[in-house]
């Protein structure tokens, strides 16, 4: 497939669509509108499917209908010719055009006009042909929308870079396409079930933020005429959500998307979709039992089961209770010495050179263990499992670990080898919230381009009273990685490409 002004990739394909805009002039030509403005249809081919299920061979119903789809396959023989009708959805159904029925003068235009990949309305008769097949018998026929460009041919299927970038043909010929894109709206109204059942609220909040915060990102950055000031795009609803909180919605959710100025890879994207929830009077552990929930419940809502079947076939069970690990025991065994959150950065470094990491000199103490937790057990927690109790350093806004120094009680839940989810007992005293704050802004004013900064009305609201509770974010793209077994750019429907070069 190429650009209208590339070269082609075939050497036939700039004829194609020579001939194409030919025969669109041609029917201009004829006073036939080859993009008119309503084409006659009266039930869906799925409609006509279900309605039809058990027609034996040879069967004539006497049910005229009016029915439209892609032409996906044509074969044109002489008095008789066939095609196959596809649908949105991916149903089919077949078409036959006979002498005897639409005359000659439909019929060779039928042969002359039509290409696959038209759009057509076919009227006549829902009747079942000699072999059985479920077909429509043509009275009439229109042409819906001419297609100007020929589709992929089955023996070169399309790149994964073509298919990202031309979503719409990928939609047309691959079923797997069609199935990522009618999961997720499947996904979205279980999480929005789930939620309701447990009394949380939906709010939306701001997408454009006079400064960044909710996590450590790198923000992208933008400018309002109308303020006469800088302003960000959101990395995270959190500092909004629980200002909500504080205002007495207990239990609150957003579905969001957010936006971070960093690398992308098979599990990240600049833009994005997440859940953020948070509750009142709970904690890392309560809101674990409703992500585990929201999951499994959204596992049901697509496979009808825990157990759930990737493209390749694999089958992986989100079912139970779910495995827990501690951070530092997991870094613990993989370096072969006790590693505690008290563990020097000059320790870690040595560790870290052993295993033949590049260390960043602006990593602070927690962030090296938390590169050398990845570099040596991510890829290894495949079933779902929480790994819990992170350093204090790189959780500005999380709740110190009750019992444990240096830590802490947060949890990320890893599948498949990445990180789904993250869980927090939240930090609700607007003293130490301040000092964490201006810790941040510290290591922003020394280089970090992750660092938060110190939301002053984020502190005025908490300064009001913030209950204790439990917080958590889950990339929703990811959680569709978690039930299909893709990257992240096929569950994405229009992820970021850059611009074709001509």
């Amino acid at each position: 497939m190429t650009t209208e002004n590339s070269p082609a990739t075939e050497d036939d394909l700039p004829e194609q669509l020579r001939i194409r805009r030919e025969k669109r002039a041609n029917l201009l030509e004829r006073g036939i509108e080859p993009y008119p403005v309503a084409v006659p249809r009266t039930k869906s081919l799925k409609d006509v499917r279900e309605k039809y299920t058990s027609l034996e061979t040879d069967i004539a119903t006497g049910d005229i209908e009016s029915l439209t789809g892609r032409i996906i396959f044509k074969r044109d023989t002489g008095k008789l010719c066939f095609a196959t009708l596809r649908e949105g959805d991916g149903t089919e159904l077949q078409a036959m055009f006979s002498l005897d029925k639409v005359g000659e003068e439909s019929l060779d235009a039928w042969k002359s006009d039509i290409d696959l990949g038209d759009l057509v309305s076919v009227t006549g008769e829902i009747i079942t042909s000699k072999r059985g097949e479920l077909s429509i018998l043509a009275n009439s026929w229109a042409l819906a929308s001419k297609s100007l460009r020929p589709l992929p041919n089955d023996h070169k299927p399309m790149s994964e870079e073509t298919r990202v970038r031309m979503r719409y043909v990928d939609l047309i010929v691959r079923p797997e396409a069609r199935s990522a894109a009618r999961m997720r709206p499947t996904v979205m109204r279980s999480l929005r079930e789930t939620f309701n059942n447990e009394s949380f609220i939906e709010v939306e909040t701001p997408m454009l933020q006079v400064m960044h915060g909710g996590a450590a990102a790198r923000p992208f950055k933008t400018f309002s005429n109308a303020y006469d000031m800088d302003l960000y795009m959101r990395i995270a609803p959190e500092l909004f959500l629980k200002r909500c909180v504080v205002g007495g919605i207990e239990r609150v959710f957003e579905i969001n998307r957010n936006f971070r100025n960093e690398g992308a890879d098979s599990s990240h994207s600049p833009e994005f979709a997440m859940v953020e929830s948070y509750m009142a009077y709970g904690d890392w552990r309560s809101i674990a039992d409703v992500t585990r929930s929201l999951i499994q419940s959204a596992a049901m809502a697509v496979a009808g089961s825990h157990v759930v079947t990737h493209h390749n076939g694999r089958e992986a069970n989100l079912g139970g209770a779910w495995k827990e690990i501690s951070l530092y025991d997991a870094i613990s065994e993989g370096v072969g010495e006790e590693v505690t959150a008290l563990t020097s950065i000059e320790t870690l470094k040595k560790y870290a050179t052993k295993l033949g990491m590049k260390v960043d000199p602006k990593w602070v103490t927690g962030k090296l263990a938390e590169e050398i937790f990845e570099h040596v057990a991510q890829d290894k927690l495949v079933e779902p499992t929480f790994v819990m109790g992170y350093p204090v350093d790189t959780s500005p806004l999380v709740r110190a670990h009750r019992d444990i120094p240096g830590v802490v009680e947060k949890w990320d839940l890893y599948v498949d080898g990445f990180e789904l989810a993250t869980g927090y007992s939240e930090l609700i005293d607007p003293v130490i919230q301040r000092d964490r704050l201006i810790e941040q802004a510290q290591l922003g004013a020394k280089g970090d381009l992750e660092a938060m900064q110190v939301d002053e009305d984020f502190l005025r609201a908490m300064e009001f009273g913030m209950p204790p509770m439990g917080g958590m974010g889950m990339g929703v793209d990811r959680l569709l990685m978690a039930l299909t077994g893709l990257g992240i750019r096929e569950t994405i429907l229009f992820p970021l490409v850059k611009p074709e070069v001509e």
